[in-house]
């Protein structure tokens, strides 16, 4: 092993050690170097062959499962804990638990708030739309004057003159076109050829043409 290789395993074991020992659990060589890289620089070979030492040197544990071998913290150098001593531990573990779901909850709320206030108009928004409405209520209300100035106005009699004389062309309309429509089935019983071509030989045009419609009675 070169004197920089073996200068860096060197390095990386104190650092290796010392994580495992704090968080003590197991860890693959991959989590050690995923865990440790960004925040030490440490290059995956250096994490292995570290570890590997460690082991060597009954520093650390080590277990294979399956293909992956494991590695973790001696416990033999840790306290053995009381049955009272694992009791208070689980009650911290269980207030620890509420209160990170507690935090969670909040952060929650905070974040739906955030959501809400970010989709609000700001200050200067509100004021420019408030300028803006205002200024279209004033276009509404000119228009409302001029229109009750004006003296053009239809009054009632004229517009029910108006609906009478729309209801008499639109009947007159529509018996015309039924009138019309007798007479063309009537001498299309004898015609060789197709309704298209008898209108379109005698120059008939029908509303259907020019996409008209009979208003409703």
């Amino acid at each position: 092993m070169s004197k920089g290789r073996a200068e860096a395993v060197a390095g990386a074991s104190g650092i290796l050690l010392r994580y495992l020992q704090e968080q003590n659990r197991p860890y693959s060589a991959q989590d050690v170097f995923g865990n440790l890289q960004r925040e030490h620089g440490l290059g995956k070979a250096a994490v292995v062959k570290a570890l590997d030492q460690l082991a060597q040197q009954g520093k650390i544990k080590e277990k294979m499962y399956g293909k992956q071998k494991i590695y973790f913290a001696d416990q033999e150098q840790f306290d053995t804990a009381s049955d009272a001593d694992l009791q208070v531990l689980d009650a911290k573990i269980v207030a620890l638990t509420a209160k990170v779901q507690s935090l969670q909850q909040g952060c929650r709320h905070m974040e739906a708030e955030l959501k809400e206030l970010a989709s609000a108009l700001t200050t200067a928004e509100m004021q420019k739309e408030i300028q803006e409405l205002k200024k279209e209520c004033a276009g509404y209300t000119e228009r409302l004057k001029n229109i009750k100035a004006a003296t053009n106005h239809v009054t009632p009699e004229e517009k029910e003159q108006v609906y009478r004389e729309r209801q008499r062309y639109c009947k007159e309309w529509r018996k015309r076109k039924r009138m019309a429509t007798e007479l063309s089935d009537a001498i299309l019983e004898g015609y060789p050829k197709s309704k298209k071509q008898f209108f379109e030989e005698v120059g008939i045009e029908t509303d259907e043409d020019y996409n008209l419609k009979l208003p409703d009675p």
